[in-house]
């Protein structure tokens, strides 16, 4: 299942807004010149603003995670993974395996996809897999 961002919808309302805007601005402008130019220098101020706020969002470290598992018993991980099992009757080992120093916290850089039927895919480590049948 792919992570949902917020990018797509923040995207949409900053075009609805920019829409209703010139509509609205258009409207005023029909009936009252002076009234539209007051109107747009106090939108555009209150509009520059949230710009500036949502741009200080996006930059403050939140990103998409990208991980996605699609197929039959198929497992994406955006950091590291001890021990997957995915065939019929097999099982994890009983020790797990020893992680490199650091792995644990390891972020993938870009997307972390895995897509086939028991296919396998991690933004760190891996220790252990098994995706065949015993």
């Amino acid at each position: 299942m792919a992570a949902t961002t917020p990018s797509k919808p923040l995207l949409w309302t900053g075009v609805g807004v920019a829409v209703t805007g010139v509509v609205a601005l258009l409207l005023v402008a029909v009936t009252d010149l002076g009234k539209a130019d007051q109107i747009a220098s106090v939108v555009g101020a209150v509009l520059a603003a949230a710009g500036l706020g949502l741009s200080l969002w996006a930059q403050s470290g939140r990103r998409p995670t990208g991980v996605e598992a699609t197929g039959n018993r198929s497992v994406a991980v955006g950091g590291s993974i001890g021990t997957v099992v995915t065939g019929d009757g097999a099982q994890a080992p009983s020790a797990p395996p020893a992680m490199p120093a650091g792995g644990a916290t390891a972020t993938p850089t870009g997307p972390v996809t895995a897509s086939g039927e028991r296919s396998v895919a991690a933004g760190g480590d891996i220790g252990s897999v098994s995706t065949g049948d015993a």
